[in-house]
């Protein structure tokens, strides 16, 4: 069975948890928000989708 989710939503939960349970500060969640949408702009983005691709496909099961 395959569950799809949006990458959003988790990272949302996530991030909720981080807050709640871990007691991160909700400056430290947006900074690190921020952080990963100016990472997407740079030249390490190439890297980082196949390494969130790779992830995704052992998670799955369906990594080679």
């Amino acid at each position: 069975m395959t569950v799809s989710l949006p990458l959003v939503f988790v990272l949302g939960v996530i991030a909720w948890a981080a807050i709640k349970f871990l007691g991160v500060r909700l400056w430290v969640a947006v900074v690190i928000a921020l952080f990963g949408f100016w990472l997407s702009h740079t030249f390490l983005a190439p890297a980082v989708e196949s390494g969130t691709r790779s992830g995704v496909g052992v998670v799955n099961g369906t990594h080679k």
